[in-house]
């Protein structure tokens, strides 16, 4: 068995994947994260797609400067996710000498009988660096299947090296798809930082909002 197979396999049992180096570590904004509760966005607000033949990703940015952000049941779904497996996670962060890694929900949906994905291959291009999954953590018991049949989905988390640059920009990357619609986000992002606040100022949580419009 090659060295890489071997490496990918551990990750999807917990371990490492294609270990590199650790970068330096982003360091995240001097402000108070948003108060979890207040928060309006869907998960689909946060999803970068990509889309071929063969399969659907969707990739949801773990970070709590935009988790927090989404609405109370939404919130309490990914952050119940990363809890589940914080051993797994950390494990891999360890390994990989990494304080403070990145994290990804990751979900492949299948558009055709047996299709094949390859998990490795999604990367995450920050300021013109490649970034490919220091481990992966599954969700789905056939993840490691790397097939498909039509509507199946699986999902797993991706540990990253470093923070992604959810206040900024990035790009991801997948069998020569392209997305850089992360920045295009920005403004939604903004504008619902500013709504929590107000909400947070006046104790109302989102669950009264339903039909505030954005």
């Amino acid at each position: 068995m090659s060295i890489t197979r071997r490496l990918f396999l551990l990750a999807l049992w917990g371990g490492v994947g294609s270990v590199m180096p650790a970068a330096a570590q982003s360091v995240r904004p001097a402000g108070p994260l948003a108060p979890p509760g207040y928060g309006s966005l869907a998960q689909g607000d946060l999803s970068l797609r990509l889309r071929n033949e063969d399969i659907e990703v969707r990739f949801v940015p773990l970070d709590p400067r935009v988790t927090r952000l989404l609405a109370r049941d939404a919130y309490q779904s990914v952050e119940g996710l990363v809890l589940a497996r914080r051993r797994s996670i950390d494990s891999i962060a360890t390994l990989g000498g990494v304080s403070r890694p990145g994290l990804a929900l990751v979900t492949f949906f299948g558009l055709r009988p047996n299709a094949a994905f390859d998990p490795q291959t999604l990367s995450v291009l920050v300021r013109n660096r490649l970034f490919r999954p220091l481990g992966i953590v599954p969700l789905s018991v056939r993840f490691s299947s790397q097939q498909l049949e039509v509507r199946e989905q699986v999902s797993a988390i991706y540990v990253y090296e470093q923070e992604l640059p959810v206040e900024d920009a990035f790009a991801l990357s997948y069998d020569g798809l392209n997305s850089e619609d992360w920045l295009n986000k920005q403004s939604l992002l903004d504008r619902e930082r500013a709504r929590v606040a107000s909400r947070a100022r006046a104790g109302q949580s989102s669950d009264s909002l339903r039909g505030v419009t954005r």
